[in-house]
């Protein structure tokens, strides 16, 4: 099961599997923080599709769906995604951690979308 969280209210555990799974690293968490996290970023949102959300992210945000989907069928994000399903099989709970600030207008619902609908072949 996933469970999405942002990393600035990330409290590690020992036994947590937590990925982060956003393109820049997140501004003003320490190290220490972030060294208990997987670092994904094949997962995510090209530097070139983020700038097109950021400039206007109200009108930008169904064409950002539809050309992170487009992105997420090449081969690095497919092989992040499965990396991802994997771990979903060998952790009861893996947190994908992010630091935007409104989750529902994000990358992190199309990913989501993505891990639920992949089929594995392993």
């Amino acid at each position: 099961m996933f469970k999405v969280q942002r990393i600035y209210d990330f409290e590690p555990m020992e036994n947590d599997c937590a990925v982060f799974v956003d393109r820049l690293y997140p501004r003003g968490v320490n190290k220490e923080k972030f060294a208990h996290c997987l670092w994904l970023k094949d997962v995510c949102p090209s530097h070139e599709l983020r700038r097109f959300y950021h400039e206007n992210p109200q009108e930008n945000y169904g064409e950002f769906v539809l050309r992170y989907q487009l992105e997420l069928g090449n081969e690095l994000p497919q092989k992040g995604l499965i990396m991802l399903k994997r771990l979903e099989k060998e952790h009861p709970q893996v947190i994908l951690l992010t630091a935007v600030k409104d989750v529902r207008h994000s990358h992190i619902p199309v990913l989501l979308k993505a891990l639920a609908a992949i089929v594995e072949f392993l």
